[in-house]
């Protein structure tokens, strides 16, 4: 048995892409080629064409993106990202680590095996958005690669239900930039549940439309009193090269590290 860690773009928004694409493609050849005269059928047949034309390129992008994000392709950026997410984390024997946002629980499991002796809980809300992720498919794949140090349960990363200090290490992948409002205030509530002395790895697209200011949010964290903060940015070649986090739509991604 394999883990099945999906894709984070999703086949059902490709093959939705690619259908509706095909849709207006036979509405603007159905206008285009029939006999009808009329200014609406000219319209109608623009419109089609144009919709067919942003569909197609909308298409071909989301192939190039599933295929970059494949486990199993040649590029592998998921499998790169989490393992390199995971570098960071550390937790003692007997410590416990909070994954805020597991999806397929990919960066729960890669945090469990490097620290075999900490347990770790990964929690999602698994919305319709990636309908194929769920919390039997994070056991699953925790059983697919032999992993028993993991948890998972439903939870919502805006109001997090653990009392303050209660992990040694707290991680995310790709989260808060999903989540409408303020996202600085989002990292205090996940950065709230870590003790003092525990180490936090936090990847996601910071950048100022995003999420404002993240070189004022650093030295608000460290002003606060925390041990280490530090934000790498992982499109020069870390994770991602610059050109590929730009037509990907990823530019400004960087991993937020550090001790609290």
């Amino acid at each position: 048995m394999k883990p099945d860690y999906k894709n984070w773009m999703p086949k059902g928004m490709v093959l939705s892409a690619a259908g509706i694409t095909a849709l207006f493609l036979i509405l603007s050849a159905v206008f285009g080629l029939t006999d009808a005269a009329g200014g609406m059928k000219t319209v109608l047949f623009i419109v089609c064409l144009i919709a067919s034309v942003v569909g197609l390129c909308v298409s071909v992008w989301m192939v190039c993106m599933y295929r970059a994000f494949s486990y199993n392709g040649s590029r592998q950026m998921s499998r790169q990202i989490i393992e390199g997410i995971a570098e960071y984390v550390r937790m003692p024997d007997g410590g416990k680590g909070l994954d805020v946002g597991c999806g397929s629980g990919a960066l729960t499991i890669a945090c469990a095996k490097r620290n075999p002796h900490a347990s770790v809980i990964g929690i999602d809300r698994w919305g319709k958005e990636y309908a194929s992720f769920n919390k039997p498919l994070c056991e699953n794949n925790a059983g697919a690669e032999g992993v028993r140090n993991v948890t998972f349960c439903r939870g919502d990363a805006v109001r997090l239900e653990f009392p303050d200090g209660s992990f040694d290490a707290v991680m995310s992948n790709y989260v808060y930039h999903n989540i409408p409002g303020d996202r600085q205030a989002y990292l205090l509530e996940t950065l709230r549940v870590l003790k003092k002395g525990g180490t936090f790895a936090i990847h996601d697209i910071f950048s100022k439309t995003k999420y404002g200011d993240m070189q004022a949010f650093v030295k608000k964290l460290k002003d606060m009193g925390y041990e280490s903060v530090e934000l790498i940015d992982t499109t020069d070649g870390m994770f991602m090269t610059g050109k590929e986090s730009a037509w990907m739509a990823l530019s400004g991604s960087a991993l937020l590290v550090g001790r609290k």
